[in-house]
């Protein structure tokens, strides 16, 4: 690629539908070999993080492999290839903690059919892919409630219960690149590939940079897009 000649390349990967498909049960949501054998090539020549809503136990659980970077719950938790973990600030390791929020939701939420509660440390997320159409707004009317009584959590478009504090996916490439030493490189070239609307906040920034190139991996138009996970491994 032309524009990326004499340019030092950072790759930034979400887990979801984007290095592994997207299923009903979250727990089944496992990457291909091949897809693994693609990021560890990619990895032994730049720099290469993945960035995801779950946990960073889970995503390393998944992707198995020792030359990444994870960054857990939108990148408050991240680890890096054979280094001790960091997160992003001791504060949110206070919210994170607290359990209350955690218990009230599970004993609401899982009585509702298909319902399911993920804990990803940082944030919660709520499953509803096997839950009936019907129970939708009884599911975002259950979630609301119990977060009235927890105003320092917020819930998110996707069913995501995060703190309420400034950060995203986007604060998560910047502190990356930053740890990196390339945040303020003129010649560095970030890529972001991710497909959903939590990603947008990483391709904002990469944007801003005016450097770089966010990938989308949904048919909505964007410069570069991909149709299927699957096409990612043809792709690096």
């Amino acid at each position: 690629m032309r524009a990326a000649k004499g340019r030092k390349i950072a790759v930034f990967l979400d887990y979801d539908g984007t290095l592994a498909p997207i299923v009903d049960n979250p727990d089944l949501a496992f990457m291909s070999d091949e897809m693994r054998s693609a990021v560890r090539e990619v990895a032994k020549y730049f720099p290469t993080a993945i960035i995801s809503g779950r946990s960073r136990e889970k995503v390393k659980e998944f992707v198995q492999l020792s030359n990444v970077y994870y960054a857990g719950s939108h990148g408050m938790d991240i680890m890096a290839p054979r280094r001790p973990v960091k997160s992003c600030d001791g504060k949110y390791h206070t919210i994170a903690l607290d359990k209350k929020v955690r218990t009230a939701l599970r004993e609401k939420v899982m009585k509702i059919q298909g319902a399911r509660i993920e804990d990803n440390r940082f944030c919660i997320s709520v499953h509803f892919r096997q839950v009936r159409e019907e129970d939708y707004g009884i599911l975002e009317k259950t979630v609301k409630s119990v977060l009235e009584h927890y105003p320092e959590f917020h819930l998110s478009w996707v069913m995501e219960i995060r703190p309420s504090i400034e950060w995203d996916k986007g604060h998560a490439l910047e502190y990356l690149l930053d740890t990196l030493g390339l945040s303020n490189s003129s010649d560095v070239l970030p890529v972001y590939i991710g497909d959903d609307r939590t990603d947008e906040d990483a391709f904002k920034v990469i944007q801003g940079r005016g450097q770089g190139y966010p990938i989308i991996v949904v048919p909505v138009q964007r410069k570069l897009k991909l149709h299927s996970p699957f096409m990612i491994h043809r792709k690096c």
